[in-house]
């Protein structure tokens, strides 16, 4: 058998299922995309490249719930069998997502329900959390809280894990294989959607710049957890006078350096920055000028060995 699918999400996670959904003889009946912003998001350009048919906006839903009425009359034109929704980051109103006969099958980046929200990696690395994976699960009125459909475990959060390198490396790829597969078992007939433990249920805010400020006083293992857990956004910052500069590739190391937020050397590996137990090593910064390497941020600005950046 194969299914009339509509898929909702963005690159690299949706345009990969795109591939293999066509692969094992699907028909994409309708592709929906984020709106260009500066350059075309992959999955549109893909779509385009293969002549589906192509919807790029980004909100599908007034406030209130109510579905958009133009995005609604997109939507049923296409007899979707099944929606997949692949790094879907807009939520769908209901007159969406149950609307196919096989209702919507939705990707997260954790292992429900732990971490249910729309920053579970980033919360994960700041619990300092050491394994995690995704879950497939059928959506409903609340947030990550259906049935599940797949899951799969054991991803290694490394020491120096960046949400940045935790979802391109090892949770996109393994959420593309617990789409296609969850595709199969409801394309089968054998899906059977279990309902989530809800005394094992966790659930976190965004984080923002609020949370992405660091605090000096606090311990270095904390603050190297919420750097990297911050990148690639919204980028964990500390203060340069009225300057916010944030910090990107940071890895903790041993040391004792002075008072937190002195820097300690600047070098061709970036620079080091006394924390309260540790020293923390920043390849790329960015104030000011986009990213750019540590170095070169501390010699354009006049940052050298001594100097003391301030909490956010």
């Amino acid at each position: 058998m194969t299914l009339r699918i509509a898929l909702f999400g963005q690159a690299p996670l949706a345009t990969d299922c795109l591939d293999r959904l066509l692969a094992d003889g699907h028909q994409l009946v309708g592709v929906f995309a984020p709106p260009d912003a500066g350059r075309p998001d992959a999955l549109a350009a893909r779509a385009a490249e293969l002549g589906l048919p192509l919807f790029q906006r980004r909100y599908f839903q007034k406030k209130s719930g109510e579905p958009i009425a133009s995005a609604l009359e997109s939507y049923r034109s296409l007899g979707a069998e099944l929606n997949v929704m692949a790094s879907q980051t807009s939520f769908l109103p209901r007159a969406i997502s149950d609307a196919p006969r096989h209702m919507s099958l939705c990707f997260h980046p954790s292992l429900l329900p732990r971490f249910r929200g729309g920053n579970a990696m980033h919360w994960q690395i700041i619990r300092g959390e050491s394994k995690s994976g995704v879950s497939v699960f059928v959506p409903d009125e609340g947030v990550d809280t259906g049935p599940l459909v797949v899951q799969k475990g054991g991803v290694a959060i490394a020491p120096d894990e960046t949400t940045g390198s935790l979802f391109f490396k090892k949770l996109c790829p393994l959420g593309v294989e617990a789409l296609v597969e969850a595709v199969r078992l409801v394309d089968s007939g054998q899906a059977k959607p279990a309902a989530q433990d809800e005394s094992r249920a966790t659930a976190q805010g965004l984080v923002d710049d609020t949370l992405a400020a660091l605090d000096l006083s606090r311990p270095a293992g904390e603050l190297d957890r919420l750097a990297r857990a911050c990148d690639p956004q919204p980028g964990a910052y500390l203060k340069s006078g009225a300057r916010a500069v944030r910090l990107f590739d940071a890895r903790l190391e041993p040391g004792d350096a002075g008072a937190p937020g002195t820097i300690v050397s600047v070098d061709e590996r970036g620079l080091a920055l006394a924390l309260r137990g540790g020293v923390l090593r920043v390849g790329r910064v960015r104030a000011d000028a986009g990213k750019e390497p540590a170095q070169d941020f501390a010699a354009r600005t006049g940052l050298a060995a001594g100097a003391r950046l301030e909490s956010g």
